[in-house]
């Protein structure tokens, strides 16, 4: 089952990327950076959420353990994937890739980690009742 939940988090990654793109070609201009990567994280949220309820539907979690666990694997997978990708592919300074942690100047892609980490979880809890 893990194998199944690492495989689709590439379809994460796929609609990460995806949103993204919207973001800097639809509304980064009108909106301005910060509010642009605001607004991209409350829809990566929504979008995540939608995929990983489908993912629990068709591949059921048996425990909360290996709801943590796949939530923890897919957290150590965007942020391998995010400073790799974006620093090797992009070419992003690893200054810009930290400079999107800092919740402090609002920056909340945190909370995009934060929720791939316990979403599975939840939709685990809430497919047991």
């Amino acid at each position: 089952m893990i194998a199944k939940y690492v495989l689709g988090w590439f379809v994460l990654a796929i609609v990460a990327i995806i949103n993204g793109i919207i973001r800097n070609e639809v509304y980064k201009d009108f909106l301005g950076d910060l509010r642009a990567h605001q607004l991209s994280t409350l829809t990566g949220i929504i979008l995540f959420g939608l995929v990983i309820w489908g993912f629990t539907h068709i591949w059921k979690i048996t425990s909360a353990g290996q709801a943590w666990t796949i939530g923890f694997i897919w957290l150590g997978m965007t942020i391998v994937f995010e400073f790799v990708f974006g620093h090797y592919v992009i070419g992003h300074p690893w200054s810009k890739l930290l400079h999107d942690y800092n919740i402090f100047q609002g920056r909340i892609w945190i909370l995009m980690l934060f929720w791939t980490t316990i979403a599975p979880y939840i939709f685990y809890k809430l497919s047991a009742k």
